[in-house]
C-alpha cells in the first residue's frame, strides 16, 4: 500500500513536459483544477479528458504509475461517491430493503467521482513532470508580485518545497518501520477496523520519532549553512521563457476558450446536462 503512493513524487523522463517552464505547468495545473468546477454537464468533461489525455501522452509517464496513485485516495473516493449516491434526494430509481438510489444521487455521485479523479490525477502529473527545486523557483517567480505587499513569497515557496521532498522519504521511512514491526511479529492485516487501527499505534510512534528528527536535523543544516530568507539570493538555474513555453500558453489559451465555450452552451441549454 505505501508503495503505491506516487503523490509528490517526481517520474524522470525526457518529454517535453518536463522541459517546460513550472510556471506554465503551475498555470496550467490551476485552470485545470478550476474548470472541473465549472461544468454541469457530461459534454463539459469531455474537453477536460482530451486536454488531459493529451498532457499524458506528452510527458511520456505510464498511465500505470499515474493511476496506480488513485490507491492512495481510493477510501475517499469510494466515500464520497457512496454519500451522494445513497443520501441525495430526488426521484427514486432503485431500491433494494434500505438501499435506495435516486435519479440526483446517480446524477450527482458519477459528477463527484469524475472531478475527484481529475482533480488528484492532475495534481500529481504536474508533480511527476516537475522536481520540487523546479517547483519551488515557479512559485516564487509567479509569486515575486506579492513581495510589494510584505507577503514571504521566498519562505512559503520553501516550505512547499520541504513539504513535496518529505512525503517519499516519509513513504520510505514507513515502508521500512511496517517491515521492521511485521519481521517483529506485529500483523497490520488482519481483524476488525478497531483491532487494526490500534495495530499502527507501534508504526506511527517511530514514524513521528523520525519525522521531528529529520525536521531537526534540516533546520540545524539551514542554519549552519548561514540561510537567512530569499532576500538577495541568486539562482544558478534561472527561470527563461522558450518557445515551447510560449506554444504551451497557447494551447491553454485554447483550453480556456473551450471551457468558456463550453459554459457558455449551458447557460444558454444548448447543452443537456445527461
Amino acid at each position: 500500500m505505501i508503495r503505491d503512493i506516487t503523490i509528490g513524487q517526481y517520474y524522470p523522463a525526457d518529454s517535453i513536459l518536463h522541459r517546460l517552464d513550472p510556471r506554465v505547468k503551475l498555470l496550467g495545473t490551476f485552470l485545470f483544477i478550476i474548470s472541473l468546477f465549472l461544468f454541469k454537464s457530461f459534454f463539459g468533461y469531455i474537453v477536460v479528458f482530451i486536454f488531459f489525455a493529451s498532457a499524458i501522452g506528452l510527458s511520456k509517464v505510464p498511465l500505470r504509475f499515474i493511476l496506480r496513485g488513485m490507491k492512495a485516495v481510493l477510501v475517499l473516493f469510494i466515500f464520497t461517491v457512496f454519500f451522494n449516491l445513497f443520501f441525495l434526494p430526488g426521484e427514486e430509481i432503485f431500491r433494494w430493503g434500505i438501499i435506495r438510489i435516486t435519479d440526483n444521487g446517480l446524477y450527482k455521485a458519477l459528477f463527484m467521482g469524475i472531478r475527484l479523479s481529475f482533480l488528484i490525477l492532475g495534481s500529481s502529473l504536474m508533480t511527476f513532470t516537475t522536481t520540487p527545486n523546479q517547483l519551488t523557483d515557479g512559485l516564487e517567480k509567479a509569486l515575486k508580485p506579492l513581495n510589494y505587499i510584505k507577503v514571504p513569497v521566498h519562505e512559503i515557496a520553501m516550505m512547499m518545497s520541504i513539504a513535496l521532498r518529505f512525503i517519499p522519504i516519509l513513504m520510505e521511512e514507513t515502508d521500512k518501520i511496517m517491515k521492521a514491526q511485521m519481521a517483529r511479529g506485529a500483523d497490520f492485516e488482519t481483524g476488525g477496523l478497531l483491532k487494526r487501527a490500534k495495530s499502527l499505534i507501534p508504526l506511527l510512534v517511530p514514524l513521528f520519532v523520525s519525522a521531528f528528527r529529520r525536521a531537526n536535523d534540516l533546520a540545524m543544516a539551514m542554519e549552519a549553512r548561514c540561510y537567512r530568507g530569499g532576500t538577495g539570493r541568486t539562482k544558478m538555474k534561472p527561470l527563461c521563457y522558450k518557445g515551447r513555453d510560449y506554444a504551451a500558453y497557447t494551447i491553454i489559451a485554447i483550453y480556456l476558450g473551450l471551457i468558456i465555450g463550453t459554459k457558455l452552451l449551458e447557460r444558454a441549454g444548448l447543452l443537456f446536462y445527461l
